[in-house]
């Protein structure tokens, strides 16, 4: 509709021109001594348009004839960036497609293009470190680190690829130079965790470990479960020292507790000696209401325990019969503490019960050697026998 409207109005001006011209009887006299010259108005008017198209024509072809150089100049710089960007995408693709040899190939071209020069030797560092080329990794590392707008992406690149092959501290040392300049980032924060894991830096391990877990950056079960690996791997540490074990043991967080570190703490503190702590937290874990705290390891180890205490212990576990009446460790536990205090008679009673409910090559062993006590040596071998068997089978 707009083309129209201008073709229409163009008729017009042509149509106004013509009529103006028609009528208009004007002229020009030119003078330049000695000479005169009378032209009509129209004919000067025409003229003087032509002379200025002329000299317009003539300005635009001088400078086009100039710029020629500068423009020859612009467009093999647009072709080489052009070419530089697809030799770029060429090498991340390759990366990404797993062929490392021509990946290194494309990203030194694109290097030398100029063309995003340190993410370029990126690339070349990744592939070259896929290829097993140390030497030649290290170096597009360096270029890359040269360059302080990827400094950064460098720096993590260098973490994660010492993480791969295990050289954890100096993945920590690239990290920590990371750290320094843009803070901790959560990526960052993975990255550290792996090469805290890796160099048995346990309490490093769960500093990072809950920060994550704080900031929504791991799965709530992946995050509970590295934190309690943590903690498992810090009670074997400790195993040799009581007061430590124990000092540990308090600072740790009710969230973060759970069947396996009671299991490892109470198992610790039992072969410390410190039988009135393992047993109190045995039994804080056996008390509690939720059915899933109830384990098997747990009320074996309380059986076990051998120390002051022992007409306690027996009269909590039998606290716990009423629940658990059909649990044959439970009854294997109560006559073994039974069978320590010379109880013979109950110590009997439960070894039995227990049978009863499962058999064990435990409890025969327990009732051969209570047979031995009380000079039953028939029904004593029959215990032993049974127990071999259940051994070998």
């Amino acid at each position: 509709m707009r083309g129209l409207f201008w073709l229409l109005a163009l008729f017009g001006l042509a149509v106004a021109l013509a009529v103006g011209a028609r009528y208009n009887d004007g002229y020009v006299l030119l003078v330049l001594p000695p000479w005169r010259a009378e032209v009509s108005l129209n004919l000067f008017i025409v003229a003087l348009l032509a002379v200025v198209v002329a000299l317009y024509a003539t300005v635009r072809a001088i400078a086009f004839t100039a710029g020629l150089p500068a423009r020859a100049r612009a467009w093999r710089e647009r072709k080489r960036r052009d070419e530089g960007i697809q030799l770029f995408r060429d090498a991340l693709r390759l990366l990404f497609e797993g062929r490392f040899s021509r990946a290194l190939k494309k990203a030194e071209e694109s290097y030398e293009a100029g063309i995003v020069p340190g993410l370029s030797a990126l690339i070349a560092a990744r592939a070259a470190q896929r290829l097993r080329e140390s030497g030649r990794q290290q170096e597009w590392l360096e270029r890359a680190r040269n360059d302080e707008r990827n400094e950064a992406a460098a720096l993590m690149l260098e973490a994660e690829m010492n993480n791969e092959v295990r050289r954890f501290p100096e993945a920590l040392s690239a990290l920590t130079r990371l750290q320094e300049k843009k803070g901790r980032q959560i990526a960052a924060l993975r990255l550290e965790l792996r090469a805290r894991q890796g160099i048995d830096d346990w309490d490093g391990v769960l500093h990072i470990a809950r920060q994550l877990d704080k900031r929504t950056a791991l799965p709530a079960e992946v995050a509970h479960e590295i934190k309690v690996q943590a903690h498992l791997e810090n009670i074997a540490r400790r195993r040799a020292d009581a007061g430590q074990l124990q000092d540990y043991l308090r600072k740790v967080p009710a969230a973060e507790q759970g069947r396996r570190l009671t299991l490892a703490a109470a198992r610790a503190l039992a072969d410390l000696g410190a039988v009135s702590e393992a047993q109190k937290l045995v039994e804080t874990a056996l008390d509690s209401d939720d059915p899933g705290a109830w384990q098997a390891e747990l009320v074996t180890l309380y059986g076990n325990l051998d120390g002051p205490g022992a007409t306690g212990r027996i009269a909590s576990a039998e606290k716990w019969l009423p629940d658990h009446a059909d649990d044959a460790g439970l009854l294997l536990a109560l006559g073994r503490m039974c069978f320590r205090q010379r109880l013979w008679g109950k110590a009997r009673s439960y070894l039995e019960a227990s049978l009863s409910v499962q058999e064990t090559r435990e409890a025969h062993l327990e009732l051969a050697m209570l047979c031995d006590q009380l000079d039953e040596a028939d029904e004593a071998n029959r215990h032993y026998r049974a127990g071999a068997r259940l051994a070998a089978g």
